[in-house]
């Protein structure tokens, strides 16, 4: 007798088709919904933040061309007073008008340091230098770069 060998008639195994990646499970859906949510909102908040920061950017150009205009003339009481004006308007433009249209001299002083470093202060020369016609003894590579600062880091209220 010749046993046959009873695994031999079997058919030979079939292999389940592969899973496509094609339509995602509705948790993949949902996930790539919030992403898409999250970039429109993200993007959304830096335009916002884009326009409303657009007068530090111009004042900054105006910054820039008074500088040169001072290093081409060298008319420091013209430089001080455009300093002092562009400083004015830019605060107009960040903060309550009741507070800054009113304020001069030491109150106004007092207001620009607050928004600047130690090392970066406006000094007491500044707010008289700009109703001057001789311009006292100022450091302008300093004053420029404490403008520069304040109009780059002060924070908004309104």
């Amino acid at each position: 007798m010749n046993p046959q060998d009873p695994l031999a008639n079997l058919h030979p195994l079939r292999e389940p088709t592969l899973i496509g990646w094609w339509p995602p499970a509705p948790g993949w859906w949902l996930l790539g919904g919030i992403a898409v949510l999250c970039l429109l909102a993200m993007l959304w908040f830096c335009m916002r933040r884009y326009r409303a920061n657009a007068y530090r950017r111009q004042a900054l150009a105006q910054l820039q061309r008074m500088r040169d205009a001072y290093e081409r003339d060298q008319d420091a009481s013209q430089y001080s007073a455009g300093l002092n004006a562009l400083l004015k308007s830019v605060a107009l433009r960040a903060y309550p008008q009741r507070a800054i249209a009113a304020s001069s001299g030491k109150q106004w002083l007092q207001f620009l340091n607050s928004q600047v470093s130690k090392t970066e202060l406006f000094g007491p020369d500044f707010v008289t230098a700009a109703y001057r016609r001789d311009c006292p003894d100022m450091d302008m590579e300093q004053l420029h770069l404490a403008v520069r600062t304040w109009i780059r880091r002060h924070e908004v209220t309104q």
